[in-house]
């Protein structure tokens, strides 16, 4: 098997593990989610593939069948090391793991080296390390008293509500396009805050993409970049931001939305090397590939982007 399918391999059986009580809390799946999605190089088609086996618990027999798939995936040596490499990376992604998780990696490995049945076994108790300090992570995030669901809806969402309120502007706009159109708005303010100062032309960029995109009328689309800019903190959790977008758009809506950041970082003229590299960043957590990416870029002109 080649290197993707070990990849969804061994998500399947990590996904397994993590269901292996049949219990697993809402925002458990949704850091089990966090997690998974920073593995590199799955596409969108993948990633639902994987979804259908986080939303629900996995029964013996399924697991039995995903536990024998990852069996035959690991029977090369050069994909048991990228099999441990991978699994290395997700157990480190939010802080270091304890003395005990080394001790039950270690014990996978010499599983996954032998491709041996004790991997599910341990993957439960691994797995749960991370899960609980991603879990952490988000409790202590700026905003700790709420997941991103709470902060669009409430922060921006409600924030976008009053305000067009006590304007008496009517903007018929139906409650899911207006989560949509608040990820959108935090992720645009994202790139206009990589310097720390959003610009007037940032801003119009952001107005401008607010009118083109969602058909918003200029006062309205003025409250909700004011919104978005005030609300998103620079350090909010753009990752859960990403994964969320990605999750309500389709992957033409997600290709346009590069042109549209690259705009706002080109608002002031010039497109700075961190600008791109957070553009990047967003890319690749919404799943486009690198040519979509580099496509998007190369519509500013070369003068006004760094190299």
């Amino acid at each position: 098997m080649t290197k993707p399918n070990t990849i969804l391999a061994l998500a399947k059986v990590i996904i397994a593990a993590a269901w292996a009580d049949g219990k697993v809390s809402h925002e458990e799946i949704n850091c089990l989610k966090d997690l998974l999605f920073r593995i590199p190089d799955l596409n969108a088609r993948d990633w639902a593939s994987l979804e259908i086996y986080i939303d629900s618990p996995i029964e013996p027999e399924e697991r039995e069948r995903l536990l024998s798939e990852l069996q035959l995936a690991l029977r090369s040596g050069s994909d048991r090391n990228f099999a441990l490499s991978l699994l290395d990376d997700l157990i480190r992604a939010d802080g270091e793991i304890s003395e005990e998780e080394i001790e039950v990696a270690q014990e996978i490995k010499s599983a996954i080296q032998s491709a041996g049945v004790g991997i599910l076994g341990g993957m439960g108790k691994l797995i749960t390390g991370p899960i609980q300090r991603r879990s952490h992570a988000m409790a202590h995030a700026p905003n700790r008293e709420q997941f991103l669901d709470d902060f669009i809806k409430n922060r921006v969402f409600y924030g976008v509500r009053r305000d067009l309120d006590e304007s008496e502007i009517t903007l018929e706009l139906p409650e899911d396009e207006l989560w949509k159109l608040s990820l959108a708005g935090g992720l645009m303010a994202r790139i206009a805050h990589v310097d720390r100062e959003v610009t007037d032309g940032e801003f119009n960029a952001m107005l401008d993409s607010l009118q083109r995109n969602w058909e918003l009328p200029q006062d309205a689309a003025a409250i909700v970049a004011e919104v978005a800019i005030s609300a998103v903190a620079a350090n909010m959790d753009y990752y859960r931001m990403a994964r969320e977008f990605f999750s309500c758009t389709t992957e033409q809506e997600r290709v346009r939305f590069m042109d549209v950041l690259f705009a706002v970082a080109d608002g002031d003229g010039t497109v700075s090397h961190e600008e791109i590299e957070q553009i990047r960043f967003i890319s690749r957590h919404l799943k486009l590939t690198h040519k979509q990416f580099i496509d998007a870029k190369l519509k500013i002109p070369r003068k006004r982007r760094a190299s």
